[in-house]
């Protein structure tokens, strides 16, 4: 019980964090609670992005581990939107019961077309992350709002395949302007390692247009860091309200599960509570 309160504590400093909540941070920590004596709890699947890897939901996966949910954060292969999200989907393929699908960044994309044709996927939950609509791509959405800036802390580098053809071209943050636009809310000893082992992202699969949302149908969540300098704020607001999300605002960069991971699991929660 004193681990249990514990983490209750955690979750309820992660949700007065929060700006312009729209369920009060008392109601948010209450439902916690719920978690202890529910019935059998949904398959959180966490999806990250382009520069990162699923190391950086740790904090978020040992908080939502604590809560009695099982949770799976699988490698993206961050190759193209519809090669992505068919291997995410072969991933929900494996899960019985129901479940929540949670995309950061790109993986929002992802997440997007992966969920479509699975009846047991309960709630999309964005944060940080694209919420496109039919034909958009990441770079469409980045470039409609101004305020980011991942244009110019870009490296692109082509590849090869091993018949030595051109394979394609992937791009990576500046090691020297990553902590500044992709995380500037961590400490500069924990950015330098994000930096050195960010996964690329294909220019085909930020470029790339997404199928049907699956938010047409399936209900959503979203969290926006406020501080975000690679997906505007205002890009956000915009896909979350077309998407019909339930909206919650903190100041943050980019990364918000890494630096605020209580706040981002009080979002996975409340999509819980109103799904179960």
């Amino acid at each position: 019980m004193t681990s249990f309160r514990r983490l209750l504590g955690v979750l309820a400093a992660g949700c007065l964090l929060t700006l312009g909540l729209t369920t009060a941070p008392a109601t948010a920590t209450s439902t916690v609670a719920g978690t202890v004596a529910g019935s059998v709890k949904p398959t959180v699947v966490l999806v990250h992005g382009a520069f990162a890897d699923a190391s950086g939901f740790n904090d978020m996966i040992d908080l939502l581990q604590r809560a009695g949910f099982p949770v799976i954060a699988p490698a993206n292969p961050l190759r193209d939107v519809a090669a992505d999200a068919a291997y995410v989907s072969s991933v929900l393929d494996t899960i019985t019961g129901p479940i929540i699908l949670v995309g950061h960044s790109y993986g929002g994309i992802v997440i997007t077309n992966a969920a479509r044709g699975h009846a047991n996927v309960k709630a999309l939950v964005y944060l940080g992350a694209f919420a496109p609509d039919k034909g958009e791509s990441a770079l469409k959405l980045a470039d409609q709002f101004p305020g980011s800036e991942l244009g110019h802390a870009l490296l692109a580098r082509d590849y090869k395949l091993p018949d030595g053809t051109r394979g394609g071209t992937d791009g990576y943050i500046v090691a020297e302007k990553f902590r500044e636009v992709f995380a500037a809310d961590l400490p500069p000893a924990t950015t330098r390692l994000m930096a050195a082992t960010q996964r690329p992202g294909s220019v085909d699969g930020l470029s790339g247009g997404s199928g049907e949302p699956a938010w047409k149908t399936i209900p959503s969540w979203y969290l926006i860091p406020t501080q975000d300098k690679v997906i505007p704020p205002a890009a956000q607001r915009f896909m979350a309200e077309r998407a019909g999300s339930k909206v919650r605002e903190i100041r943050s960069s980019h990364v918000v599960m890494t630096s605020h991971p209580a706040a981002a699991t009080a979002v996975v929660l409340s999509a819980y509570h109103a799904t179960r």
